[in-house]
């Protein structure tokens, strides 16, 4: 009987192709997953792509790509996103979500990594393709117990952290399945995680992060005490045949620009998005005929964010925040504006300076300039609105004006912040002795 030809692992894997499956193939992928995949299920969650792997036209291994985890602590760790940047930009994550290698893995022992790799190189252009924009990062979790994840290290794959072992059972809760698994992360291309937390996407991957943007990821404790926030302002609108009580609205228009909805029809596309339990939490009235909860139209955030204080509602919105996370007066930029449309009795333009949130680009306090004087003076009753303890350790910003002894003392002695104060030669002598002292580009502090 002749000897079977031993054909070199280096060999077979040169030969070995990925594409998508046909729509034809798709019954026998599943039957596939189903019945060999640990998991015994071949249900993919959200947009999916679905990929085999072939030796000379037999399959050899199946890989699928689904919506990534709506919240993993090690990936927004790792990655750096606020709750608001994971919710905007979710989009450019997909998860690996089924992996099955279907000869012997002794025979082959490279054969998984080399069709991952295969894989990695084309799926951001087929995902193009298939559903409209990139992707930058792809996760994937290990289930430790049964594997070792080495066909995903041998890709350029970090494990970051464990899940924290839950399973989502319905569309709001989750519940202990007691098997926390590996996450592991690999940018597509160089820089894809410090793109990703930059504060403004780069110009070709805007307009995705717009049109794209997942669901809210406030929870519905959360959500009531921003409703009563507002409960405390007017309503201006008359009582008869109104359908959405104010605060209801004004708590809606706030999560909508929290996740980065600048217009009124994008603060309904994003409350279309809220779950009942969320929408309820707001302070939505039940529609009888439907028995559900209905977001506002953007016809009725116009005519209720028209008829609001501006200064009140950026206020309110600005103590909740606070209320919910100290960090964000972490970093605080101060700077003045003239109001447009606010002719005082002299002619002259309102004045009024802010303190604006760098993580959220939010407005937390306000304070008017008095008429002849500029914005020195108002820089300390500004910060006093304030929380002194949330300040603490805070980094200040402001332009070259406030570059002036008695506010850098005020920030450091009085609220225990730091400062980052522009220099323009303000202060006599000092700009001089600075160049001198200091020749190369520097981080000022202290002055």
């Amino acid at each position: 009987m002749p000897k079977q030809e031993i054909v070199p692992e280096a060999e077979v894997l040169r030969r070995i192709t990925v594409r998508l499956i046909l729509p034809q193939e798709r019954d026998s992928y599943d039957q596939l997953l189903q019945a060999q995949h640990y998991l015994h299920s071949a249900r993919l969650g959200g947009q999916s792509l679905r990929y085999v792997a072939e030796l000379d036209g037999q399959w050899v291994a199946l890989i699928a790509f689904s919506a990534p985890a709506l919240n993993i602590k090690a990936r927004e760790r790792w990655i750096g996103w606020t709750p608001r940047r994971r919710t905007r930009r979710l989009c450019f994550v997909v998860n690996n979500s089924r992996f099955l290698v279907l000869p012997d893995r002794q025979r082959y022992p490279n054969l998984a990594s080399r069709v991952l790799s295969l894989c990695l190189k084309r799926l951001s252009q087929d995902w193009q393709e298939q559903w409209g924009h990139p992707v930058l990062l792809v996760e994937s979790f290990v289930d430790e117990t049964q594997y070792r994840g080495t066909a995903y290290r041998a890709c350029g794959f970090e494990a970051v952290g464990c899940s924290s072992g839950y399973g989502r059972s319905s569309r709001d809760f989750y519940l202990d399945h007691g098997q926390p698994k590996q996450l592991y992360l690999r940018e597509l291309c160089a820089g894809a995680a410090a793109t990703l937390r930059r504060p403004r996407l780069p110009a070709q991957l805007a307009p995705h992060e717009e049109s794209l943007s997942g669901p809210c990821p406030l929870r519905a404790p959360s959500l009531d005490s921003l409703l009563e926030v507002f409960r405390s302002l007017g309503d201006s609108r008359r009582g008869h045949g109104l359908r959405h009580p104010q605060p209801f609205v004004l708590a809606c228009a706030t999560v909508a620009m929290l996740l980065g909805a600048g217009g009124y029809q994008a603060f309904e596309d994003v409350c279309s998005k809220l779950t009942q339990r969320q929408l309820r939490a707001l302070g939505c009235r039940l529609t009888p005929k439907t028995n559900r909860y209905v977001p506002p139209s953007d016809s009725t955030f116009f005519r209720v964010l028209n008829s609001l204080d501006p200064h009140a509602f950026d206020l309110a919105v600005g103590r909740w925040m606070m209320e919910q996370d100290i960090s964000v007066l972490e970093g605080l930029a101060v700077d003045g504006k003239v109001l447009r449309g606010s002719g005082r009795g002299d002619g002259q333009a309102l004045q009024l300076l802010s303190a604006v949130s760098h993580r959220l680009r939010l407005t937390v306090a306000q304070e008017p300039i008095e008429q002849k004087s500029n914005e020195i003076p108002a820089l300390q009753p500004l910060l006093k609105q304030l929380p002194a303890v949330a300040l603490a350790g805070s980094v200040i910003t402001a332009d070259a004006l406030h570059c002036q002894q008695q506010s850098a003392r005020f920030v450091t002695q009085e609220l225990g912040a730091d400062y980052l104060f522009g220099l323009k030669g303000n202060q006599s002598g000092i700009l001089e002795r600075a160049q001198v002292k200091l020749p190369q580009p520097f981080f000022f502090r202290r002055i």
